[in-house]
């Protein structure tokens, strides 16, 4: 073995499971997105919040560009993931699948990371314990819908053998025997080794466009990297919310909220909030950056560490967005004019921006790039686990 990642998660669940999963989670979907997730009062003023409520509060303070990202990856992104996983997996069955489904479910493939209903509800869970020291809070239907979600998601997503269903897709391609693989690429979709036609490089199953190596990884992923980093300066230094109570208040860096928790002895969700808002961007930035330098400079050591280095930040990137889904909760919740208010900052936007060009620069990156870098410097055989023949 080169490097520890799996090559196949196999279960033992039928298809059948799996599309009832999808079902339930389409059910609890649309019962959170129609239902009051939350209530607050306060002076004798009571105030009710949707899944939409905080967007539309984005939009009337001029951050309509950040109410979109919250849409997106909490009901947009789910939604097409669940409604084309189930469609795949129901028309699956027919005797000859239709080619169709290949496109539908490599992009319900493409939108899985930006599914975010897992990372929505810590969001929500650090909303509610920042608001309770501020209002009367209460948990409204859409809360317990997002908690039940997330849970069948988790299970759906665990339990679904995607190699399993790509190889009902395309089961009448694999007649004719096996075939010298001799200049193969694999591909970055739906993970099938396959001969790219000269006429038509695309992936047969797929559909995909396919590479050797991503095209131009280390520089579009340089740049990618560096325009997070200059706004990684902004997301910090300008504040991402405002708190104003009976007219005074001043407002409050990501720092600063981690700064208010601890002196509230809030620790644990300290903990939390440092590590989703400033931890976790920091490490992606110094991850991808180390590994963009390793690849450039040809080291050959610690490759496994570095690969896992990668699976690491691909996987974590998306946790950020904790800050920004409660910061569009409480903005929603806390409008009682001049008794309390919580506005959203400009830095809350600048760190969107971050969480989003590290998320696409993770996926822009090849971390194969640093086996090849490592061979090309060094002879196959002191690369450990690449073979002579490699």
């Amino acid at each position: 073995m080169r490097c520890p990642t799996t090559l196949r998660h196999t279960s033992a669940h039928r298809p059948d499971h799996i599309a009832a999963l999808a079902v339930a989670a389409f059910v609890l979907l649309v019962v959170m997105c129609s239902t009051n997730m939350m209530s607050v009062e306060t002076a004798g003023i009571k105030r009710t919040a949707d899944l939409f409520s905080g967007p539309a509060e984005l939009v009337r303070q001029n951050m309509g560009e950040l109410g979109a990202v919250v849409v997106f990856v909490t009901v947009v992104a789910p939604l097409a993931r669940l409604l084309g996983t189930l469609y795949v997996l129901i028309r699956s069955h027919e005797r000859t699948p239709p080619r169709h489904l290949r496109r539908v479910f490599a992009l319900a493939e493409r939108l899985r990371p930006w599914s975010m209903i897992e990372v929505f509800v810590f969001g929500v869970f650090v909303a509610y314990v920042k608001l309770g020291d501020l209002v009367t809070i209460g948990l409204a239907a859409g809360v317990y819908a997002l908690l039940a979600l997330t849970f069948v998601l988790v299970w759906m997503d665990s339990a679904l053998d995607r190699e399993a269903v790509w190889e009902r897709l395309d089961r009448d391609d694999r007649a004719g025997g096996p075939r010298s693989l001799a200049g193969a690429v694999g591909c970055e979709t739906c993970g099938l080794v396959s001969l790219p036609r000269e006429d038509d490089p695309r992936c047969p199953r797929c559909e995909s466009a396919l590479h050797e190596r991503k095209p131009d990884s280390v520089a579009r992923a340089w740049a990618l990297v560096i325009a997070a980093a200059f706004l990684y300066i902004p997301a910090n230094y300008y504040p991402v919310m405002s708190v104003v109570q009976l007219g005074a208040g001043q407002p409050s860096t990501i720092l600063g909220g981690v700064e208010e928790l601890v002196t509230a002895r809030q620790y644990p969700l300290a903990l939390l909030v440092f590590f989703a808002s400033i931890a976790v961007p920091m490490l992606k930035l110094i991850g991808l950056s180390v590994m963009l330098i390793t690849i450039q400079t040809g080291r050959s050591g610690w490759l496994r560490d570095r690969t896992r280095l990668y699976h690491i930040v691909r996987f974590i990137g998306r946790w950020s967005m904790i800050d920004i889904f409660m910061e569009s909760l409480l903005g929603a919740l806390v409008a009682f004019g001049s008794v309390i208010t919580i506005e959203p900052g400009v830095g809350a936007l600048a760190f969107c921006a971050v969480v989003i060009l590290t998320m696409f620069a993770a996926e822009t990156f090849d971390p194969r790039l640093m086996w090849d870098a490592a061979a090309r410097g060094t002879r196959p055989e002191e690369v450990p686990g690449l073979a002579a023949d490699d």
